[in-house]
């Protein structure tokens, strides 16, 4: 072999090495750069999953307050009737009992200042909030208008009530109603279905609340919808409703159904103590 030839073959072994060595490093970049990504991404859905569980625990201040600040109320101004009755009937009038109904009045006026010193602090009111301050808070009993409105938005709803419905805790029924408004809303917006379904499931110790919309089957071919990311506002919904439902000490499943579309599933304990 000649000199020439030996030349060649020695620069091809050099720029195949420097080639080989160049090929690595930009393979480690590139596995540098993904992990990167990956990590910024992965605080990017917990950021986004803090921020839900935040506004979901300031609306559920919020409605903790409307709940308590009512029943308080009744407290006060039916403490105060009975004080004024006993003090209009002198003679049968108990002093200690007179004395102990206008306690109940003070600690409850107190309660409701502190309640909205707290709420102001800790929740300040949502700007253009849906609903005013003074309607009754969402019931199940009061299903129909929210089914009505998703009726004449395309897309019927079919309820059904298994069990006797009975009255429950104020938290418990609105949370109850909240699962139910969040997935039919979702189904809208985001599941392309035609049809929904509402289960609510009155047990003895236990509510059950699921919701089924329709939609393309997961084994369908070039049909299934992609999984509800939780960086998305339907997966910031899900984890609202997840931390609203805990507060109950409850469980809530969400998935794709095999057999096509979404289901929300949630449990709530009832106290019957």
């Amino acid at each position: 072999m000649g000199l020439a030839a030996l030349a060649a073959a020695g620069g091809a072994v050099v720029v195949a090495t420097w080639l080989g060595v160049l090929l690595a490093r930009t393979r480690r970049r590139f596995r540098a750069a993904l992990a990167e990504r990956g990590w910024l991404l992965e605080r990017e859905r917990e950021t986004a999953a803090a921020a839900a569980v935040d506004a979901e625990r300031a609306r559920i201040a919020r409605e903790l307050h409307d709940i308590v600040s009512h029943n308080v109320s009744v407290m006060v101004i039916q403490a105060g009737a009975a004080r004024e009755l006993l003090g209009v009937r002198a003679d049968a009038a108990d002093p200690d009992v007179v004395a102990a109904l206008g306690a109940v009045e003070t600690a409850g006026r107190d309660t409701m200042r502190e309640l909205r010193h707290l709420l102001g602090v800790l929740a300040p009111p949502a700007a253009g909030d849906e609903e005013s301050a003074l309607a009754p808070p969402p019931s199940l009993s009061r299903l129909s208008p929210l089914i009505d409105r998703l009726a004449f938005a395309g897309m019927p709803v079919e309820v059904r009530i298994i069990g006797e419905p009975r009255p429950l805790p104020t938290g418990i029924d609105l949370t109850a109603y909240r699962v139910i408004q969040e997935a039919l809303t979702n189904a809208l917006k985001h599941g392309g279905g035609t049809r929904a379904e509402v289960t609510v499931r009155y047990a003895d110790h236990q509510l059950r609340v699921e919701v089924l919309n329709s939609g393309p089957s997961v084994l369908s071919e070039g049909n299934a919808p992609a999984p509800p990311s939780r960086s998305d506002a339907q997966g910031r919904g899900l984890i609202g409703l997840k931390e609203r439902v805990t507060v109950y000490g409850g469980e809530l499943d969400a998935r794709r159904r095999l057999g096509g579309g979404f289901r929300v599933r949630a449990k709530l304990p009832l106290d019957r103590g």
